[in-house]
């Protein structure tokens, strides 16, 4: 039996800018976790989430020995920081945005992703 969490309840976020593109990373908060995500977390479902923004393009880099993921989302920021009329035209609350994202995951698995590393 799956339950629906929220990313946020398995992983930290960071978020930023590279001119026009915005660059968010998910850092599970153990090997469980990042387990997880290596499967759930694909370009598709980051591209779909992110859809509003119309990015052009979304990469993925897997960080495997700090248990991340960096996520490029390509021409999404509107024009980047000078030029933007968005009220985050650097990308910063992406990554807050991101950890929101609903994911459905079993109730067993779900605790062993959650526990963070001490």
């Amino acid at each position: 039996m799956t339950e629906m969490k929220t990313l946020r309840s398995i992983a930290y976020a960071r978020s930023g800018d590279k001119g026009n593109s915005a660059n968010v990373g998910i850092i599970a908060f153990n090997p469980e976790g990042f387990s997880f995500l290596k499967n759930y977390l694909t370009v598709a479902r980051v591209k779909e989430y992110f859809a509003p923004l119309n990015p052009s393009d979304v990469l993925r880099y897997e960080l495997p020995n700090l248990y991340a993921f960096n996520f490029i989302l390509e021409e999404a920021l509107g024009g980047g920081g000078s030029q933007s009329l968005r009220i985050d035209s650097q990308g910063k609350a992406l990554g807050q945005a991101l950890l929101e994202m609903p994911i459905e995951i079993s109730l067993e698995e779900w605790e062993k992703c959650s526990r963070r590393k001490k």
